[in-house]
């Protein structure tokens, strides 16, 4: 077909009269019977690539497709541009047994051009069979990121189709992706048995994002207002659990946000009935995890926030793909803490080995784009093997448009160089990071290395330095990741060079996320401005004089997290008070009159604006499970069967008991700890928590000699709480 053909067919079935970036390329090497392989960021077209050669080829082209939804969606669009239904169809669980034959029918009959089917219909014998019998035109895999375990979605009966496809039929594959680094490039090519095909990998450039990092304070108040101040705009909010989707559609709600909530737990016509309203712009917002979006396309998202930080740089670049479809500005905001991370390690834990290695690897990738200082365009195009020079950034991201501070650095990246050689590239950077500042590790001592006379060269600088160093130095094309070895650090060509004559190096000045907290506030209230340093040293000094004064230890008190969030807050009544995180009426009335007045004169003397900007409707406690818990905990319930009533995991459990009684209402678990705790061990706990001057559990466990576990000393803790301060 010529040119002017494929444009005539472009024009008639999608009404469009030029093709974007390779399309046109793509389409003739698939009807030239080519294998073919297309890298091409989210919104850049792929489904095009397949769709029109399908419909100018003779018989039924074959499309893998990873999500129901998604065919489902793509399967209505093609209709669209056909005067009859049979053109496309899709094969997957969904369908009743009429609905197969009725497929199947329309295939032999020749009027099916696409066939989206999901791979473990594929691997049925039945529809094997059958679709040995028909003329396929060629087979298509979409997100075929799936077949690599390096991909950040691998399914293992994605490395299953190409086995299948044999026994269809010879004829050639074309796989898609919009994200693939070289690695997942090559596992792909590998598996399909497909080295020999013509590779077209368009820019992952997406000019039209601003990419923005911020530490996660005070997320909820964060979003609201920034989606306040966006009113009437499209956005997607990602979150990690279906519990903090639910809550934050909730909080979104009450605060007079047009906004939804999408995730796997709900049924399938809530689901679909979600995303048309999305769609249809009857709703602005919608909170997801990341089920939510494969596919959709909805031109104007003009923002995607993650409340959490998604689990591999491929993650999210593709969530962020799916803001500015229509080239106009996407905002990508992610809110990043580090314990957001550890809570991405604890989910790795129980899995196989080689797994946990690549989901580390991957973690490690997200945590360097998070505090990187340098331009994050760059960093992300790095990650995908492209090379970017930052000046095109434009100020597009949040390291261009507020520049870090910059300084000659080639003393360190030369220090770091040398450490790489001694360790001789055995070593991954965690490891590098202790062996410079100088931090005796148990890897660290198990291979001996802080005998080495190298050890702790770099010992004036941290850990967190060292790991900026590491990843400017990755960046800057001296050191690479191996991947093979998941993560140990190698020399470049470049780097070696460097090693043996150092050039000047730019460092940038990284940035500090560690007094980024954990929000967990969506039950207490509005919360205020930056965090008040002079105001806590003065709370935390009233609360040492109060605990001596009643002989009970600080924290006993008000907890960590209350002095700091009053210092945020800056309440000056007993009610207001009240809405500070983890302060109950009881705990108010009981502690707070001096806390109030000593705040209440630090705000007259510095003159401060009291955080009233934003007046942030909190979600109600949830006082009918709240009381539930009680009932259960008197009526002597273990807590494993409290939590599997409720769909909770223990962990869930343990958390909500401790913001019970730290907000002043006790709670009897004895007959618990008793089946778990000898009588001896538990007023060893006890005693150390009425001598301690901290209640965090690191110290604890520390201090304990590691005899106890982590939920142990939590339950103890509870205990202690609930008849000292309660």
């Amino acid at each position: 077909m010529d040119h002017l053909d494929l444009k005539g067919a472009l024009r008639k079935f999608f009404g469009f009269d030029s093709f974007k970036g390779q399309q046109e390329d793509i389409i003739t090497n698939v009807l030239n019977k080519q294998n073919t392989f297309v890298i091409m960021p989210t919104g850049g077209g792929k489904s095009l690539c397949y769709q029109l050669p399908a419909l100018l080829s003779e018989g039924t082209a074959i499309v893998v497709s990873p999500l129901i939804a998604l065919m489902k969606n793509q399967v209505d669009a093609i209709r669209n541009v056909s005067d009859h239904d049979s053109i496309a169809h899709f094969m997957n669980s969904s369908l009743s047994k009429t609905e197969i034959n009725r497929v199947k029918d329309d295939i032999l009959a020749g009027k099916t051009k696409l066939l989206y089917v999901a791979p473990e219909s594929l691997t049925k014998q039945e529809n094997i069979d059958f679709l040995t019998s028909v003329p396929i035109s060629f087979f298509a895999i979409d997100e075929a990121h799936c077949i690599s375990e390096w991909g950040h979605d691998f399914r293992p009966e994605y490395r299953r189709l190409r086995e299948i496809f044999e026994k269809i039929s010879d004829v050639s594959i074309i796989a898609l992706t919009a994200t693939a680094t070289p690695k997942v490039q090559s596992d792909i090519q590998k598996n399909l048995n497909m080295t020999d095909a013509i590779l077209f990998k368009s820019s992952f450039n997406r000019d039209n994002l601003y990419y923005e990092i911020r530490p996660k304070r005070q997320v909820e108040k964060e979003i609201i207002k920034y989606i306040r101040a966006r009113a009437g705009k499209s956005g997607i909010i990602y979150c990690l659990s279906r519990k903090k989707v639910e809550e934050m559609a909730e909080l979104l709600q009450v605060n007079g946000i047009n906004a939804l909530a999408y995730h796997a737990g709900l049924d399938a016509t809530t689901r679909a009935r979600h995303q048309d309203m999305f769609l249809m712009e009857e709703v602005d917002v919608i909170v997801a995890t990341i089920a939510f979006g494969m596919g959709i396309d909805k031109p104007d998202v003009r923002f995607v926030i993650h409340h959490d930080i998604p689990k591999s740089l491929e993650s999210y670049y593709q969530e962020t793909g799916r803001a500015g479809r229509d080239g106009g500005v996407g905002e990508c905001i992610v809110f990043y803490s580090y314990k957001d991370i550890e809570k991405l390690e604890k989910f790795l834990q129980g899995k196989p080995v080689a797994e946990q290695e690549v989901g580390k690897q991957l973690l490690n990738e997200i945590v360097s784009y998070s505090e990187t200082s340098v331009c994050r365009r760059k960093f992300i195009l790095h990650y995908f093997g492209e090379e970017f020079n930052e000046k095109q950034c434009s100020e597009m991201c949040d390291n261009c448009r507020y520049p870090r501070e910059r300084f000659e650095g080639s003393i360190y990246v030369h220090q770091l160089l040398q450490v790489v050689d001694i360790l001789q590239e055995m070593q991954k950077s965690k490891h590098v990071c202790a062996f410079l500042s100088g931090g005796v590790t148990a890897e660290i001592k198990s291979y001996r290395h802080d005998q080495m006379p190298m050890f702790g060269i770099g010992k004036e600088k941290d850990e967190h330095f060292w790991n900026a160093v590491i990843r400017q130095t990755v960046v800057g094309g001296l050191l690479y990741k191996d991947v093979e070895t998941y993560g140990t650090l190698k020399f470049t060509d470049r780097g070696r060079a460097f090693l043996a004559n150092p050039e000047p190096f730019t460092l940038l000045k990284q940035h500090d996320f560690s007094i980024a907290d954990d929000d967990e506030s969506i039950i207490s209230g509005g919360k205020g401005g930056a965090f008040d340093e002079e105001l806590y040293e003065l709370l935390a000094d009233l609360r040492k004089s109060l605990s001596k004064q009643h002989n009970i230890p600080p924290f006993v008190i008000f907890q960590e997290p209350s002095l700091k969030d009053m210092c945020l807050q800056y309440p000056i009544t007993i009610e207001e008070l009240t809405n500070v995180q983890g302060v109950g009426t009881g705990k108010a009335q009981r502690y707070g009159l001096p806390f109030i007045d000593l705040i209440k004169n630090y705000v007259e003397e510095n003159d401060i604006d009291r955080p009233q900007d934003l007046v942030m409707k909190s979600l109600v406690n949830k006082s009918g499970l709240k009381v539930q818990l009680i009932q259960n905990i008197d009526r002597k319930l273990p807590l494993e069967d409290i939590g599997r009533a409720q769909g909770k995991s223990m962990d869930e459990v343990i958390e909500e008991i401790e913001a019970i009684v730290s907000s002043g209402t006790r709670v009897n678990i004895n007959y618990y700890i008793d089946e778990i705790l000898d009588p001896e061990n538990q007023e060893e706990i006890f005693d150390y928590f009425s001598e301690a001057e901290t209640d965090d559990l690191t110290t604890a466990y520390h201090e304990l000699d590691g005899d106890y576990s982590e939920e142990e000393l939590r339950l103890m803790r509870i205990k202690f709480m609930s008849e000292m301060a309660n």
